[in-house]
């Protein structure tokens, strides 16, 4: 789920996956991982994340369906 949140919240709000690797100081084959769920971000960049989109932790990880 938190995958498919961060895919479609990152083109709603129009940041391309590079620009947020650059964004999280990571690889672009990083942030792709967890677009696909290989893997998990850490708790402060899962923060940083929501944070820049404008949305809630809750609705990245798929705990709600309201983005605040």
């Amino acid at each position: 789920m938190l995958g498919e949140n961060l895919n479609e919240t990152r083109k709603l709000k129009g940041f391309t996956a590079q620009q947020m690797a650059d964004i999280l100081n990571i690889n672009l084959r990083s942030y792709r991982k967890y677009e696909s769920n290989d893997c998990l971000p850490p708790i402060p960049t899962l923060i940083k994340i929501a944070d820049l989109f404008d949305v809630s932790l809750d609705y990245l990880t798929g705990r709600s369906v309201n983005q605040k």
